[in-house]
């Protein structure tokens, strides 16, 4: 089944909503309770042996592994990957030979149902009803075919503007992904190539100069997506000079920030939102045409192996205290029910400050993507970064 964009845009808001309205206590207890409820966790699965996944490499906070390997004996041998593209490639190479669970983002829902590299998860085996229901939701809309399940929820979190506070103000009020093109910040930005036609989109359809449906439009055909984007990529590519650089990592982000001169960017908010945890004059924000929300999960390959010792991760990744671990490391959010009661204080500041006043409202959420939608805009992100 194939939602349609209001009904995941809905669920996501509803998320963040339940997010910000309880009350988030700190702790600095959360990997001892965690390591606490390990033995009961993982007690009917395998106590020994190895984990092979692929994943995220900010996602999955080195402390998070370690504690899981001290409770457990499982081995995890990680790997790490930069962009969806790369996951994709890496599993059609192999067929998932070598991996046990790998994490899809959610809109890639059709290509992975189409590619056949995937097996369903066992949700007898699984704590489903730790998940926060709207996050669940989520995966549980699209990613489930012949009546099964291929993906649980792992984060969330959101593609915003960032930028350093040293260097140049910015408020909420005003704030919108047209900053970016601003004179002051001509050869300062940096941003991922397809991200930023997606903002320009989105920016001129707020502003009424290429409506667009906020970009929902080009999810209906390849001749739709062709008429919004054959009229954005020339202001993307009049634009180049204002380009720092292209991000293509959440280290790559980091070094734009802090090493090669970047001032403002279209980034995901774990990179900025850990540098400002570091104390670095870098801070992230939700503009008014909304943040780009997405959420990333765990599939099972087809290939997988160690399967014990799959469950027993995910299930323990899904409880309270060690999602709350992985947010307070990683800056993304978490999608298991009570984990915010045991964030840190600079967590709960954070997320405040970057989505302020109305800004859950409005965030913005892919449809599902199909093929033929991903060939294009990689099409029309390779014609930008070649201009």
């Amino acid at each position: 089944m194939i939602d349609p964009a209001p009904s995941s845009a809905a669920a996501t808001c509803d998320a963040a909503r339940q997010f910000r309205r309880r009350s988030l206590l700190a702790t600095g207890a959360a990997f001892a309770t965690a390591t606490v409820m390990a033995p009961r966790i993982v007690r009917a699965a395998s106590s020994s042996g190895a984990l092979n996944i692929l994943h995220w490499p900010d996602e999955i906070p080195a402390a998070v592994i370690q504690e899981f390997t001290k409770a457990t004996g499982i081995k995890v041998n990680a790997t790490p990957f930069s962009q969806n593209e790369e996951l994709i490639n890496k599993l059609q190479a192999t067929g998932g030979d070598g991996f046990d669970l790998c994490m899809p983002s959610r809109p890639l829902a059709p290509q992975y149902r189409d590619l056949g590299v995937l097996a369903p998860w066992d949700t007898n085996k699984m704590k489903l009803d730790a998940l926060i229901p709207s996050m669940l939701l989520l995966s549980t809309s699209i990613w489930t075919w012949d009546s099964k399940l291929y993906h649980v929820p792992h984060c969330w979190g959101a593609e915003a503007i960032a930028w350093r506070t040293d260097q140049t103000q910015l408020d909420y009020k005003t704030l919108s992904y047209g900053a970016l093109w601003d004179d002051n910040y001509r050869g300062k930005v940096q941003g991922r190539p397809w991200s930023l036609l997606l903002t320009i989109g989105l920016w001129m359809d707020h502003t009424g100069q290429l409506p667009s449906n906020r970009m929902y439009d080009t999810f209906e055909s390849p001749d739709k997506f062709k008429a919004v984007y054959d009229k954005l990529l020339p202001f993307a590519i009049s634009h180049k000079p204002w380009i720092k650089q292209f991000w293509d990592s959440a280290d790559s982000t980091i070094s734009g920030f802090m090493e090669n001169g970047c001032v403002i960017g279209e980034t995901w908010d774990g990179p900025a939102l850990r540098l400002k945890r570091q104390d670095k004059p870098v801070t992230f924000m939700a503009p008014q045409e909304g943040a780009i929300t997405w959420m990333d999960g765990w599939s099972l390959t087809q290939s997988a192996q160690n399967i014990d010792q799959a469950y027993a991760f995910i299930n323990y990744l899904h409880e309270p205290a060690v999602s709350a671990a992985i947010s307070n490391g990683s800056g993304y959010n978490p999608v298991v029910k009570g984990a915010e009661e045991l964030l840190s204080p600079v967590q709960k500041r954070n997320y405040q400050e970057a989505y302020p006043a109305d800004a859950i409202d409005k965030v913005w959420t892919a449809r599902p993507s199909s093929p033929w939608y991903l060939d294009l805009r990689a099409q029309y992100a390779d014609k930008f970064k070649a201009a």
